[in-house]
């Protein structure tokens, strides 16, 4: 059965086109469903016409939108092999590839961490849904390094409390574009989802969230910064957002970078090579370590290269 959902167009979107506004009105929804929404003639005027993507809002109309039922996911166990660094009866912490997705999802139901998490430990905390078992915090998919899971729900919510109070250790290597001026910083601006493409993240005053990003530059290059970046926060691709509005966005991320990436990269090289915390159920402290994925320290190699003048 379908959700009906209605909205009304406030005056001052008059003239938007009808895809980009429903875009950024409905939450998960991107502008391509809405084209699909659109063709399937599940949008309607309450006179009961089928508007196209390219409809202009004249304002203080009323839009039907009906939703499908999303299908739903099965989660598997997977037999792929796992980076473990530490493992016991209560958590399990492994370095996690670039282009690895974290859990499941619409278009992602296979081949994710949490699949192979399954296999590996036959159970999880189900704290969070069948969908996102013992995981407690994420890594965007292109984002390789270390994060910690949860095998039970005591040790799950030990672990949620840290990441509520900002107590978790988890500091990144960033390679970022430009020279960043200052040798260290602190970037404090709120984080939401973009007023027009809903598959991006943005700086807002509008239905954001307090983030705070910290940072230090390592090794500077010809266009290019080495930086540690340390999180107080942990929204949605906080990172790659606050380097962006700085100006100095992650080399090779195709959402907040260049449309054309350098050094013919997978994805950004962003690298979660620290994380610290409390054990959940024992209390000592636990920190890990993991350098970056190969292709990581080869750009940096061949950037230092060139910078002692061997690669000209």
């Amino acid at each position: 059965m379908n959700r009906l959902v209605i909205l009304e167009v406030p005056a001052e979107d008059r003239g938007k086109r009808l895809d980009a506004w429903l875009a950024g009105e409905m939450e998960g929804i991107s502008r391509s469903r809405v084209r699909q929404l659109l063709d399937e003639g599940l949008v309607t005027l309450f006179e009961g016409t089928r508007p196209k993507a390219n409809y202009r809002l004249r304002g203080g109309e009323k839009i039907r939108v009906s939703l499908p039922e999303p299908a739903r996911l099965e989660v598997r166990p997977e037999p792929i092999t796992l980076d473990i660094l530490y493992e016991d009866e209560d958590i399990i912490v492994v370095n996690k590839p670039q282009g690895m997705v974290v859990h499941p999802a619409p278009g992602n139901e296979h081949g994710t961490l949490v699949n192979a998490l399954l296999y590996h430990c036959g159970d999880l905390s189900g704290i969070n849904g069948i969908l996102r078992p013992g995981i407690v915090h994420r890594l965007d998919k292109d984002t390789s390094g270390i994060l910690v899971a949860a095998k039970n729900d005591a040790a799950h919510r030990g672990l949620a409390a840290q990441v509520k109070a900002h107590s978790m250790k988890r500091v990144y290597l960033a390679l970022v574009h430009g020279t960043v001026a200052e040798p260290r910083g602190r970037i404090e601006a709120p984080i939401g989802r973009h007023p027009v493409d809903r598959q991006r993240m943005a700086v807002t005053g509008k239905n954001s969230r307090e983030a705070i990003t910290h940072y230090r530059v390592l090794e500077q290059f010809e266009g290019y910064s080495l930086l540690e970046v340390r999180l107080e926060t942990g929204r949605t691709h906080q990172i790659r957002v606050h380097m962006a509005y700085l100006g100095h966005p992650v080399v090779g991320d195709p959402r907040y970078g260049p449309r054309r990436s350098p050094f013919n990269l997978p994805g950004q090289l962003l690298h979660a090579g620290c994380l610290g915390f409390n054990h959940p159920v024992r209390g000592d402290y636990l920190e890990f370590t993991a350098p970056p994925p190969p292709v990581f320290l080869q750009v940096l190699e061949n950037l230092r290269r060139e910078k002692r003048g061997e690669g000209k």
